[in-house]
């Protein structure tokens, strides 16, 4: 009777084993061969010694996984093999044994038995051919002994020459002793090994193992470092080879442009989205109208462009020039109509991309919707992707990517500090490799491996570094544009511009803005406005309705979170310029007062703007949000009383600019605290009631820089406030300094301004009259 070998009361390895002890030569057919599984057998077949005593190994599944399905799903014969046909395959089959080698952790014990296997190859030890002529999946171990009464002992079955089929799973073998059936199942092998699509592929393993890690030859650390920068760079390479660059703007653009432009296509056309993250100055207006006229040529789609209002000019201007088919629309006029209403667009181009980093907002649910709706491919750019928190790079990521969906990374430092992929499993129910794994790390490693993935983002040093030319004779680097001119990268040299003041003069307004009792004061103050959601009366006198209570889901999220920030924005505020600071001051105190109106008439508050994702932006007192006040450096209350009655009537007729919830839902303790805030606010404006703009150093520092340092150089003063924009063009215009332009984010059309600015490098020269 045959000895069953099922690998759980007989292992199939060990019967081989001690029967190879005794054989001076093997024959193997199989269907798959592990080079790594030869370590099982090595040491037995090292005994041979080569030539005619050796094992000859036929493998006849080998095959890639795409020709065996043709073969399973084709409805007639493919026809007899030829010989390029073979070839191919010999040639698919040899690089599937080199992948082989790339899966799973390099081992000791693994480089050593597969550098014996390369030695038994070489000393022909062992025999490798492929057989090609129809798929053979039989199992067959046949080995010979000098033995009088069983020379050849034979082991059919179902385990292939793998670890797991040897010994790690359960098969089912026999051995055949009978030496008739034994002779019988040798003359198969031979006609088969013996068959003309038998191809010895031993040469090719050889080549194989000695390229790989297992091999004996020592590689310099740099070489291994080119070859990792080699596969890294294959995606970049890939894309400035496979997308061609339009015609009518390969001239236009810069050698890194165009990079950047075929990088991008490349990651919009694989994976549906890309984030142009460039620094402010390097293009990335142009680079996304490339793309999507690179998108147009080559699969005639057409483009939507979301863009600011303020915006809409210019990118009008280069749909344009450029002949794009597009539609250029505010991102303000997107309502509940958007998403039925606008027809298809294939690709989406949003323009300042972080304002749409709130997921909770109607205009990016809409604008998802969209996309998800039609398929859009998205272009992001916005040169500040990350404001707040690492969610506003995934939410702004999530308008293209479905929070499930695999994306093939995941935060490898948080999944190592939960303890591994299992027991994040296990923590958080969705797989490691998605958006939502992600939006759990904290880790800046994590997000800068998601942002490779999807954004393309230089600064001026890397395009220093890596496309500028340098020209020795002026020592300074420059770029060459197609027009034969070129452009000098400047050298910037940071400076101090120092004023002096008396920190002992009673009078100096700048000494009392800075003093501690005014620090004091700001760290102090309730804030109430900011945690509304904290006052929600617990049994309020009305119950509110399906609106309100969205708003008031919205006010608790918003409050706790903003506080801190507030008071950080008025330090802000007090560096720029100490009349912006009094200004912001003063608009606390109405806005207060705005609430005090409306609790005290028992009328609802206008809260925000009309959807939720500008709720922190309204809370954030941003001086661009257009809600014109007509405040200033004011200290009298009845005067601030009569401006917030008037600012009530004006949001009432502007109502659905706004949210509104009834001021009967809030504890009778709002009142006080907004009360004492105004106190303590106004104890500050009192401090610099009589501003004197010919007194403010800051200013008058300014003023000498411009009027006399740089008298005859253009010069662009940047701020973070509106505010203090605004107060800088006034006082110096009526310093007498001309050809001033004032430019904030409530300029209708700040594209304008920057062509005047500089009208030879926006080819604007005949367009405007210049600053």
């Amino acid at each position: 009777m045959p000895k069953i070998y099922d690998n759980i009361e007989n292992y199939l390895k060990s019967g081989l084993i001690t029967t190879l002890e005794s054989s001076y030569r093997a024959d193997f057919c199989v269907g798959y061969f592990n080079l790594r599984g030869w370590k099982l057998l090595d040491e037995q077949i090292e005994r041979f010694s080569g030539e005619e005593q050796c094992c000859r190994l036929l493998v006849g599944m080998q095959r890639p996984e795409e020709e065996l399905l043709r073969t399973a799903l084709a409805r007639t014969d493919e026809g007899l093999m030829d010989n390029p046909r073979a070839l191919a395959l010999k040639k698919e089959i040899a690089l599937s044994f080199r992948q082989q080698l790339t899966f799973g952790l390099p081992t000791a014990e693994d480089e050593y038995s597969l550098q014996k296997l390369k030695q038994q190859l070489k000393q022909g030890k062992i025999k490798v051919k492929l057989f090609l002529g129809y798929p053979l999946h039989a199992k067959l171990y046949l080995l010979y002994r000098e033995d009088k009464l069983a020379p050849l002992i034979a082991y059919v079955g179902s385990s292939n020459l793998t670890m797991a089929g040897l010994s790690g799973q359960g098969e089912l073998n026999v051995d055949v002793l009978e030496q008739d059936a034994a002779q019988k199942l040798s003359d198969w092998f031979d006609n088969r090994w013996n068959d003309m699509w038998s191809l010895d592929i031993s040469r090719e393993l050889v080549e194989i193992l000695d390229e790989s890690w297992a091999s004996e030859k020592l590689f310099l650390p740099y070489y291994i470092y080119l070859k990792m920068a080699y596969h890294l760079s294959q995606e970049a390479r890939s894309g400035i080879s496979d997308y061609i660059i339009p015609r009518e703007l390969r001239e236009e653009l810069l050698p890194f442009q165009a990079n950047a432009v075929s990088i991008a296509a490349r990651h919009l056309d694989k994976r549906g989205g890309v984030l142009i993250g460039d620094v402010v100055g390097l293009g990335k207006t142009l680079t996304a109208t490339a793309i999507a006229k690179l998108f147009e040529e080559t699969f005639f789609t057409e483009t939507l462009i979301i863009c600011p209002k303020n915006l809409t000019e210019m990118w009008g201007d280069y749909v344009h020039r450029y002949q794009l088919r597009a539609r250029v629309m505010s991102i303000s006029l997107i309502n509940k109509d958007f998403v039925g209403k606008t027809r298809r667009y294939r690709v989406v181009i949003i323009d300042e991309s972080h304002n749409l980093r709130n997921r909770q907002g109607k205009r990016y649910a809409l604008v998802r919707e969209y996309i998800e709706k039609n398929e859009s491919r998205v272009i992001l750019l916005t040169a500040t992707p990350y404001n707040k928190s690492y969610l506003d790079i995934s939410n702004q990521l999530r308008l293209f990517i479905a929070e499930d969906k695999d994306i093939g990374i995941g935060p490898e430092r948080f999944i190592e500090s939960v303890g591994g992929s299992t027991e994040f499993m296990a923590r958080y129910q969705y797989s490691p490799h998605t958006l939502l794994a992600f939006e759990k790390s904290d880790f800046s490693e994590d997000w800068q491996e998601l942002l490779k993935t999807y954004m393309v983002r230089r600064t001026r040093t890397f395009i220093k570094n890596n496309y500028a030319l340098w020209d020795e004779s002026r020592k300074q680097y420059y770029i060459p544009f197609g027009d034969g001119t070129i452009n000098y990268f400047p050298e910037r040299i940071p400076k101090k511009v120092q004023y002096s003041f008396d920190e002992n003069d009673p009078g100096d307004l700048y000494v009392k803005l800075y003093s501690e009792r005014v620090v004091d004061t700001i760290n102090s103050l309730h804030l109430a406005r900011y945690g509304l959601g904290n006052y929600l009366g617990p049994n309020p006198r009305k119950k509110p309705s399906k609106e309100e209570e969205r708003i008031m889901a919205n006010l608790s999220r918003a409050g706790k979170r903003l506080m801190g920030f507030c008071r950080t924005n008025l330090f802000k505020r007090l560096e720029s310029s100490g009349a912006s600071f009094l200004i912001s001051l003063a608009r606390h105190v109405l806005r207060n007062y705005l609430f005090l109106y409306a609790l005290e008439k028992d009328l609802p508050f206008p809260i925000g703007q009309q959807e939720s994702a500008d709720m922190d932006e309204f809370l954030e007192e941003d001086d661009n949000a257009g809600e014109n006040y007509g405040v200033a450096i004011i200290t009298e209350k009845d005067k601030y009383r009569q401006l917030a009655e008037e600012h009530y009537h004006r949001c009432q007729r502007e109502k659905s600019k706004y949210g509104w919830i009834s001021s009967q839902l809030f504890l009778p303790e709002l009142v006080r605290l907004l009360e004492e805030d105004v106190d303590a606010i106004l104890s500050i404006i009192n401090l610099a009631r009589h501003w004197d703009p010919r007194e403010d150093r800051h200013l008058n520092a300014l003023e000498k820089l411009i009027a006399k340092t740089h008298r005859k150089e253009k010069i662009l003063v940047f701020t973070q406030f509106a505010d203090t924009a605004r107060y800088l063009a006034e006082q110096l215009r009526s310093r007498g300094i001309k050809d001033l332009a004032c430019v904030t984010g409530a300029v209708d059309n700040p594209t304008e301004y920057a062509y005047r600015f500089s009208p030879l490098s926006n080819r604007a020269k005949d367009m405007y009259d210049e600053i």
